[in-house]
């Protein structure tokens, strides 16, 4: 569950460490207590780089668009199974929604699959 302000880790070599999100593109509402935009995994956020690599392609203050690859939240699969990651997680992607950066590190999860983000699952190390 990832929502506005949320910091989220980097797990792509574009010399962006944190980024923080200021808006949930992708993602659903809640019908109950509140109607915050809510992003999961495979869902884009826009971000803002709040720690970079001084030599890095992303610079602080930068504005990105990123898709979830990790969450804390379980999701809940098909089969009735659960997957939760120790840490929330986005990858930098371009417009067209490849990503930015030449290496994804740390697993990501297997709904990347289903949302056509085949570029970012070969290049990820381990798929959950």
């Amino acid at each position: 569950m990832i929502q506005m302000r949320t910091i989220l880790d980097v797990a792509d070599n574009t010399g962006a460490k944190t980024v923080r999100a200021i808006r949930v593109l992708g993602g659903s509402t809640a019908k109950g207590r509140f109607t915050r935009p809510i992003a999961g995994i495979g869902d884009i956020v826009i971000a803002s780089v709040q720690k970079a690599v001084p030599a890095g392609e992303a610079k602080k203050g930068e504005v990105v668009r990123c898709v979830v690859v990790r969450t804390r939240y379980p999701t809940r699969r098909p089969d009735g199974s659960y997957v939760r990651f120790d840490r929330n997680a986005v990858v930098l992607i371009d417009k067209e929604g490849n990503p930015r950066g030449t290496r994804v590190f740390g697993a990501v999860a297997r709904e990347l699959r289903e949302k056509q983000y085949m570029r970012i699952v070969s290049l990820a190390s381990e798929v959950v």
